[in-house]
C-alpha cells in the first residue's frame, strides 16, 4: 500500500497540519512534512476527523435486498465518511443466532468499504419472549458487543432485566427502541397539538420516556450498560441527564432527523416524513441539540432506514416508517451543531467517532488523529453548500427528507486502514 500525505487539513477543526499514511497507519502528523513518493492529497484547510462509526444503521441483508444490501449501504457510508458501522437485528431472517450475525459480518469483510459490526437480536424473532443467543453471538466471529430489538421494544421488564444481566458478563450493552406498545397502538406521529389538527393518531412522548425511565432503572439494579437509541424528546432527556448524575450506566443516541426537523413537517402529508419515533415538536429539538452539546446525549446515529419506492409512495397511514440518513449525516449536525456554535469540530469527533466506537467496543476505530494510530480517517469541505440529490445517493434506497434542500459541508475523501474508499467524493 503506498504512503499518501494529507497536507494541511485541520486536524479536528484546529490548524492546518499535514498527516502521512505509511500503509494501514498514521506515520506522522506535523508541518512541513514530505514522503518520497507519496500520493498528495491538498486538503487545503478542509477538517479532518477521524473515520466516523454509527452505532445505529440497516443494512436490511438478508431478506431486504430490495432496499439495501451490505455492499449498497457500506458504500453509503463510506461516502458519508463513516469507516464502521453497526448493522441492525431486524432482517429476515432475525440476526439472533450465531449464524446470521456472521453472515452479515463475513459480507462486510468481502465488500471492504467499511467495517460491519452486527447488532445482535435481543430476543428471538424480535418477539419480546425469549432471549436470543448472546452468549452465541458474542463468541461467534462477529464478535457481537451489543444488542438490540430495535425496530421493537423489550417491552417485558423481566426480558429485559435478563438481557441486562447476561450481557454483564462480557461488558455487553443492550440498546433499547425505547415504545411502550400499548401507548403508540394505531399511532401514525407526535401526540401533539399538529396531530390533533392533521387527525392523525398521537403518538406520546411518555411512551417512550416510561421505557427509559424504567430501563435505567433496571440497569442500576443490575449494574448493567444500556443504551437509548434515538432519543427524541425533552422528558427523555431529562431522565438520562438524572440516571447519569446517579452514575447509573447508560448512553443515548439523537439522530440527525431528530436534531433538525419538527412534526411540522408532517402538514405536508408526505410519507417521507414518517419514522419510528416520529418527529418532535420546536421544544424537543432545542432540547436534544443542547444534550447533545452538554454531553447528556452521548453521540449521534443515523437509524439509516432505507425503504423502496413503493413503501414510500403511498398514503400517509400504508407508508413505512424511516429515513436514509448515512450520506447527509454529518451535514446536518454541522448545520445544527457547529454552525449554530454549540459544537466545535472535536466535539463532533467526539459525538460521531470517539464516543461510538467506546459504547460499541469497535477496535481501531474512533482513535485519535496521531502516529501510531489505524489511518481510518474522513475529510470534510466544511465550506461546500448545496442541495441534496438523492439520485447520486450510493444507498439503494431514495426516502430522504432532505431532497432539494440547501445543507452545508461535503465529505470528500474517506481511508479505511489507509485505504481510500471515497476520493474527491466519488467511490473507488
Amino acid at each position: 500500500m503506498s504512503k499518501i500525505l494529507i497536507r494541511g487539513a485541520k486536524v479536528l477543526g484546529g490548524d492546518p497540519q499535514d498527516v502521512l499514511i505509511d500503509g494501514g497507519t498514521i506515520a506522522e502528523v506535523g508541518t512541513g512534512l514530505s514522503a518520497e513518493g507519496a500520493e498528495v492529497v491538498e486538503a487545503g484547510g478542509k477538517v479532518l476527523l477521524p473515520g466516523l462509526v454509527d452505532l445505529h444503521t440497516h443494512l436490511r441483508e438478508p431478506g431486504r435486498e430490495d432496499s439495501e444490501t451490505v455492499l449498497t449501504g457500506t458504500r453509503a457510508a463510506a461516502s458519508g465518511g463513516y469507516t464502521a458501522v453497526f448493522a441492525m437485528a431486524n432482517t429476515f431472517p432475525v440476526a439472533d443466532t450465531a449464524g446470521v450475525v456472521e453472515q452479515v459480518w463475513r459480507l462486510g469483510r468481502e465488500h471492504g468499504y467499511c467495517d460491519v459490526r452486527p447488532v445482535g437480536a435481543v430476543t428471538v424473532g424480535l418477539e419480546g419472549r425469549k432471549l436470543a443467543e448472546l452468549g452465541a453471538m458474542h463468541e461467534s466471529a462477529a464478535g457481537v458487543t451489543v444488542f438490540s430489538d430495535d425496530g421493537k421494544c423489550v417491552h417485558d421488564a423481566v426480558i429485559m432485566r435478563r438481557a441486562l444481566e447476561y450481557v454483564k458478563a462480557f461488558d455487553g450493552v443492550v440498546a433499547q427502541h425505547a415504545q411502550e406498545p400499548r401507548l403508540t397502538e394505531g399511532a401514525q406521529m407526535n401526540e401533539g397539538v399538529v396531530s390533533a389538527e392533521l387527525g392523525l393518531g398521537g403518538w406520546p412522548a411518555v411512551a417512550e420516556e416510561a421505557v427509559i425511565a424504567r430501563d435505567v432503572l433496571l440497569a442500576d439494579h443490575v449494574g448493567s450498560r444500556v443504551h437509548i437509541c434515538h432519543l427524541s424528546t425533552a422528558g427523555s432527556v431529562e431522565i438520562v441527564r438524572w440516571a447519569k448524575s446517579r452514575g447509573i450506566r447508560v448512553t443515548a443516541e439523537v439522530t440527525p432527523h431528530h436534531l433538525l426537523l419538527t412534526d411540522e413537517s408532517v402538514r405536508t402529508y408526505d410519507p417521507v416524513y414518517k419514522v419510528n419515533p416520529p418527529l418532535r415538536t420546536e421544544r424537543d429539538v432545542r432540547a436534544l441539540r443542547e444534550a447533545l452539546a452538554d454531553g447528556t446525549i452521548d453521540i449521534v446515529a443515523t437509524d439509516h432506514a432505507p425503504h423502496p419506492h413503493e413503501d414510500k409512495d403511498c398514503e400517509w397511514a400504508a407508508a413505512a416508517m424511516g429515513m436514509v440518513g448515512l450520506e447527509t449525516a454529518l451535514s446536518v449536525v454541522q448545520e445544527t451543531m457547529v454552525d449554530t456554535g454549540l459544537l466545535d469540530w472535536a466535539g463532533v469527533a467526539d459525538r460521531m467517532s470517539f464516543a461510538p466506537a467506546r459504547i460499541g467496543r469497535a477496535e481501531g476505530h474512533g482513535r485519535p488523529v496521531s502516529a501510531g494510530e489505524p489511518a481510518n480517517l474522513t475529510l470534510v469541505d466544511t465550506a461546500y453548500r448545496g442541495p441534496v440529490d438523492p439520485a447520486g445517493f450510493a444507498s439503494r434506497s431514495r426516502n430522504t427528507p432532505y431532497e432539494g434542500r440547501e445543507l452545508p459541508g461535503r465529505v470528500t475523501h474517506t481511508w479505511l486502514r489507509g485505504k481510500a474508499t471515497l476520493v474527491d467524493g466519488k467511490l473507488t
